[in-house]
């Protein structure tokens, strides 16, 4: 009886919090027909922001990546100082609102900032463009690979990769032929996670993009902007096409765990 109470109470949750107003903007989306639907997302605006949010995900992913994968190694497979303090550093996204780090942002690489003028004299501008973006969005999505790769890595352990070490394989190699092949599962895990936050991500990104329509505005920035516009069927459909693709990235995830789960 108390599993069935459980099970119930989280069903319910899941309903009030996830189902019901996912539910009520597809609704609201589609009512008053698929044409408008396709008017409000492909339009100049919307198809501009669809490609850039593209776009940012994937300069951000590919470095949430690497980054990741170097400091889950840095974390459990060396004895170097400061490895504590990586761990904090890499956390810091969990605990700091994104609001801050895009004002973070700003005080650095602004026009009046500590790098801004310098960067800005070579012809370099970070914030207001495109590149601000994805530095904001990497920084908002750093931990997830880390945290995905790091207890796989200490679940294997590092036998076999001091056996190849003893046999004269190359780091490299090591690398290539054991280690990534152990840890594919949760790269790839961590990597759709970094994916489904780099498309959602809005606080960090509203503050360091100012907002351009047609240069510098995302999905998210463009629901926000069609809303407060009072254009309320752009702003549904544009939060449909955000809801779509996060529920192809919740499938890609469910698959990706269940192989992971079989291996």
């Amino acid at each position: 009886m108390s599993r069935i109470a459980l099970r119930l109470t989280m069903f319910v949750y899941l309903g009030l919090v996830l189902i019901v107003p996912v539910a009520m903007v597809l609704v609201r989306t589609f009512s008053p027909g698929l044409g408008a639907f396709w008017s409000s997302v492909t339009t100049p605006a919307a198809i501009h922001a669809f490609w850039l949010t593209l776009l940012v995900a994937a300069i951000t992913v590919p470095i949430v990546a690497v980054l990741g994968v170097v400091a889950a190694l840095v974390i459990v497979r060396t004895r170097l100082p400061g490895r504590r303090l990586l761990e904090v550093v890499i956390d810091l996204p969990f605990a700091i609102s994104p609001v801050v780090v895009g004002l973070a942002l700003v005080l650095v690489y602004g026009r009046d900032g500590w790098l801004g003028p310098a960067l800005a004299s070579v012809g370099i501008h970070m914030i207001f463009s495109v590149p601000g973006i994805v530095l904001a969005t990497v920084f908002v999505c750093l931990p997830f690979v880390a945290r995905e790769v790091v207890p796989v890595l200490r679940e294997i352990g590092d036998d076999q990769e001091l056996a190849a070490a003893t046999l004269g394989a190359s780091r490299w190699t090591t690398f290539i032929r054991i280690t990534l092949p152990s840890i594919r599962w949760g790269l790839a895990y961590g990597i759709v996670l970094s994916t489904a936050r780099a498309i959602g991500e809005f606080g960090a990104v509203s503050v360091v993009s100012g907002k351009v329509s047609g240069k510098t505005e995302t999905l998210t920035l463009l629901v926000e902007k069609r809303y407060q516009n009072f254009d309320s069927a752009g702003a549904y459909a544009a939060s449909a096409l955000l809801a779509i693709i996060a529920v192809t990235t919740l499938l890609t995830m469910t698959y990706v765990q269940r192989k992971a789960s079989r291996q």
